[in-house]
């Protein structure tokens, strides 16, 4: 392993092989192979014979202090204060003691904490902001992601999927999770256009960048009301023009809602990278449990498991099946909302590590 680069300032983080554990450090690059143990816990062997334990755990997105503190105990007592969080906001527990595994998952779970979410199970939901710290959510999402996980539950405690499953979550359109790439994905949604406070707008916003915010255009000067009109024709409804102007509202209690889509992933195994596409075109926000959206997704989870291959992640099952008995098992309706003509460019994307020529 390199020796540690010294920062020239003491801005940023540390560099991060100052931060990982002596295990990884000794055996850096030279790691052989990994086994699957049980749902949540994997083991990673080198060859030097060392190995390394990892104990996943789900939590939410956002957390308190006190829950960091919590982790940060349980890491100082069985892991050396050695700690990670995976890209889906999984905590990770690296031990170098087998001995210590089973003591750590006994005190994680009797804290109320799952321990999964490896192998064929449900992935932790990865999500946005929503209504408790994003000023153009279209929908909450630390409370759908917590009401659709508590219906999901086993599925991240137990490895009886077909294959892994992964869910996201996104607030809007502008989509801060990773809903065009998971097998199933729910995204906020604006429906009604902005609502211009002209006076606001007058009086405490730059017209220029209000325009120049619009990704289609539809935004355009008012002279004589000294604001901007909004072609509602052009406007896809991403809120990108309440960003800079908060004179210009976008949020509709009663329009706003959810769709959802299905059948995207980013893994190259046994077929390529693919797309999410639309299944449900819109649902109603009803906090604090929104059933409609959560009926939903279980019934999409179940109909995959009861009819999928093993193996076969969601987009390879329905394009197994065709889209039309997909739309016919889920018992959803076919609209003009759902077309979609749009073609990759071969010579230029390539969404696949597979080289043809």
């Amino acid at each position: 392993m390199s020796e540690v680069l010294k920062p020239k300032t003491d801005i940023g983080p540390p560099h991060y092989e100052e931060q990982l554990p002596q295990i990884i450090k000794d055996n850096y690059g030279k790691w052989k192979y990994h086994e699957y143990i049980k749902p949540g816990v994997l083991k990673h062997v080198s060859e030097t014979g060392d190995a390394l334990y990892t104990v996943r755990i789900g939590s939410p997105r956002l957390l308190a202090i006190t829950t960091i503190r919590e982790f940060a105990d349980l890491a100082d007592k069985y892991c050396d204060g050695h700690l990670r969080f995976t890209s889906r906001h999984n905590v990770e527990f690296l031990l170098s003691d087998e001995s210590k595994v089973e003591p750590l998952i006994e005190e994680v779970e009797a804290k109320g904490w799952p321990v999964g979410g490896t192998g064929n199970c449900l992935n932790n939901i990865i999500h946005t902001q929503g209504w408790i710290h994003c000023h153009s959510a279209a929908t909450d999402a630390s409370g759908t992601v917590k009401a659709v996980m508590d219906r999901l539950y086993d599925y991240f405690k137990y490895d009886k999927l077909p294959a892994k499953l992964k869910i996201s979550m996104a607030c809007c359109l502008n989509m801060c999770g990773a809903v065009h790439c998971s097998d199933i994905a729910f995204v906020g949604i604006h429906r009604t256009i902005p609502k211009i406070n002209d006076e606001g707008v007058a009086k405490g916003c730059e017209i220029p960048n209000v325009i120049a915010s619009c990704p289609t255009g539809a935004i355009k000067p008012n002279p004589k009301a000294k604001s901007v009109s909004i072609n509602e024709e052009k406007c896809m409804y991403c809120g990108n023009c309440y960003t800079v102007c908060p004179s210009l509202s976008i949020m509709d209690p009663k329009n706003d809602g959810i769709a959802i889509f299905v059948g995207g992933k980013v893994a190259n195994a046994r077929s390529g990278p693919q797309f999410s596409r639309l299944a449900i075109p819109w649902l109603p926000n009803t906090p604090p449990r929104w059933n409609e959206l959560v009926d939903a997704i279980v019934n999409l989870t179940e109909i995959w498991v009861k009819n999928a291959k093993p193996g076969e992640r969601y987009g390879e099952w329905i394009e197994r099946i065709g889209w039309e008995k997909f739309f016919e098992i889920a018992n959803l309706p076919f609209t003009d909302k759902h077309i979609d003509d749009f073609i990759f460019s071969i010579p230029t994307f390539r969404t696949s590590t597979n080289f043809k020529f």
